[in-house]
């Protein structure tokens, strides 16, 4: 079993195909001991638009040094799970509108969140913020990061080359959104399957070739997974290791497990 991941002082920039140093536009994060970071709120905002029938944020303006590792592409436009887009608006990096232009609150994304829509719950929110604030690149898990990322993948587990073959069949057939709102509306919050695909800071990180994660995590609800569930999340993980969170009351833990045989005795 892993020790609980704790904070230590993280720095994530970049905005274009590699990462750049910028100390007026980075994310600093300072900590206490046992705490979580306290968020620097920036000056410069990206703008994007809410999408209710996708779940998601379009992205209609860039700023800043995070968008190499944060959000998705669908023919040029990139797009942000709820998760990605409630943790840019409390880092104060995204400013975000509804249709008639008219600021959403980050209190109505919360209710979102808390309400486990968009494939999405309070839980996996605080995991993913967790891991981000330590200077991971988080994605979910079954959604490359573009389309070229698929075109150039050749080994991944058997269970993401399915969803991934026919989540291009199916963008090439019809619009992005339309096939984002399909893709996501597929996931379920209490199905048993890898919720993220975990990245160390990588320098070298790109979407369009981002190469097998470092680990796939699962969020366990309510409970820790049985040794028969921890075997199914296993074979969907094929060779990528396998971690487990753990959200109790805002602490935030992760496990992972060994196979141990014990000897025969006579």
């Amino acid at each position: 079993m892993d020790d609980e991941i704790r904070g230590c002082s993280t720095r994530e920039d970049s905005d274009d195909e590699a990462f750049l140093q910028n100390s007026s536009d980075e994310e600093e994060h300072h900590f206490s001991a046992g705490s979580m970071p306290k968020l620097q709120f920036r000056a410069v905002k990206s703008k994007a638009r809410w999408k209710d029938d996708m779940g998601m944020a379009e992205v209609i303006e860039k700023k800043g040094k995070l968008w190499v590792t944060t959000g998705i592409i669908r023919e040029g436009r990139t797009y942000c799970s709820i998760e990605e887009t409630l943790y840019l608006m409390e880092l104060g990096a995204l400013h975000l509108l509804d249709n008639c232009d008219i600021c959403i609150r980050l209190t109505d994304i919360y209710r979102k969140a808390a309400g486990r829509e968009d494939g999405c719950c309070w839980e996996l929110f605080e995991a993913y913020k967790h891991l981000k604030s330590l200077g991971y690149i988080v994605g979910r898990h079954g959604v490359s990061w573009s389309m070229k990322d698929i075109s150039k993948t050749v080994h991944k587990p058997a269970a993401l080359e399915v969803t991934e073959e026919n989540n291009q069949s199916e963008d090439m057939g019809s619009r992005d959104e339309q096939s984002l709102n399909e893709l996501f509306s597929e996931m379920h919050i209490n199905e048993l399957r890898p919720d993220f695909d975990v990245y160390l800071p990588n320098n070298k990180f790109r979407k369009t070739s981002p190469g097998d994660p470092s680990f796939l995590l699962h969020l366990s609800r309510g409970h820790p997974p049985s040794r028969a569930e921890i075997e199914v999340l296993e074979k969907q993980c094929g060779e990528i290791p396998l971690k487990i969170s753990l959200v109790e009351d805002g602490r935030v833990s992760f496990f992972s497990f060994d196979k141990v045989e014990l000897p025969v005795l006579p």
